[in-house]
């Protein structure tokens, strides 16, 4: 137990007491060419910013996740007004301070270029999620076959807001109703939502227990083998979330099978999809759209003509070109020329 404000920006913030002298130790034995620190640990910012106004040492700010999010007024993040606001002080001391800032998404750097109108276009960069090709590649396809209870895979967390699936359980209620699904014919596994309670309960209310299920969480490689099994797999994400790309998304992308992607059309995943050739897109936020495209998608991967990623597409989007991605930058900032 703590007062609430010896844990500002975290609960991390007495890590820096220790970290900022350690720092400069492993400064002084290894004489780095540049400073890196990741978000969404807040501390971490501090200790680099720290580092980097004791060493001169070029520093890249990573933000892995937004510190900062007022595109809903009602609804800012973080919603505490005093770490909204420490948030926004660690933001211009970025600003100040740093080599370069890294984003995951497009709209992740267009937020922070209006909320840092200060700092030119050339520090930002963009260094998306990806997927580890290596760990793909050692598992074995799953079995398939033909199944006429086609299955489609939703792996990972649920949030109640930001991938509200009530819209997609009140379609498939409508469908089962109209006699297009039932549980011969269609089944969705919801793996490792974290929410099971909240959803069995959604579940119960739409009376679709018999077309979807919630499964617990499994090791990593047991779930890339079920993503390579599945017939399809499900993307939610809702417009809360549009400068956002969730880290499953290229996950799927790698495992080359049928993608279901309700979101909404403006956002930074549907722009991804697109961009990887992918339209079995539709709107979360619609009922009657999730249930338009949920049949188009089901006619599609059923007959084999689902888009899937192309392997160039597919490379583009793997942990080792990221890697790549980070290593020029680092040559960028401590002037060195790539080796």
């Amino acid at each position: 137990r703590y007062p609430r404000c010896l844990a500002l920006p975290d609960r991390w913030s007495s890590w820096w007491l220790s970290a900022v002298p350690a720092g400069l130790r492993m400064i002084r034995q290894y004489r780095p060419d540049a400073i890196w620190s990741t978000y969404p640990i807040a501390t971490a910012h501090l200790i680099a910013m720290t580092l980097q106004k004791l060493s001169g040492l070029p520093w890249i700010a990573d933000q892995r996740d937004p510190m900062l999010d007022d595109s809903d007024p009602l609804a800012p993040y973080p919603p505490e007004p005093r770490l909204h606001r420490m948030h926004a002080w660690i933001e211009q001391r970025i600003a100040a301070r740093s080599a370069a800032i890294v984003c995951t998404t497009p709209g992740a750097i267009a937020a922070h270029q209006r909320r840092l109108a200060q700092v030119g276009r050339e520090r930002f960069c963009l260094i998306e999620n990806g997927h580890d090709d290596d760990e793909v590649a050692a598992l074995p396809a799953g079995p398939r076959g033909h199944r006429s209870r086609f299955l489609l895979l939703h792996s990972g967390v649920i949030y109640p807001s930001e991938r509200d699936p009530r819209p997609l359980f009140e379609a498939l209620a409508r469908l089962r109703h109209d006699g297009v699904l039932h549980a011969r014919n269609f089944q969705l596994v919801l793996r490792a939502t974290g929410h099971d309670a909240w959803l069995a309960g959604l579940l119960a209310q739409y009376g679709i227990v018999d077309l979807v299920s919630l499964e617990p969480l499994q090791p990593h490689g047991a779930a890339l083998r079920e993503m390579l099994a599945a017939d399809g797999l499900l993307l939610l994400q809702a417009a809360n979330c549009n400068e956002q790309i969730p880290a499953k998304l290229y996950e799927y992308l790698r495992c080359r099978r049928p993608i279901l992607a309700l979101t909404d059309l403006a956002g930074d995943s549907a722009a991804k999809l697109r961009l990887c050739g992918i339209d079995t897109i539709g709107q979360l936020a619609s009922s009657s759209d999730c249930a338009r495209a949920l049949l188009r998608f089901l006619e599609l991967a059923r007959q084999g003509r689902a888009p899937l990623a192309s392997p160039t597409a597919i490379a583009l989007q793997s942990r080792q070109a990221r890697s790549n991605a980070l290593a020029d930058l680092l040559d960028q900032v401590s002037h060195r020329s790539p080796t």
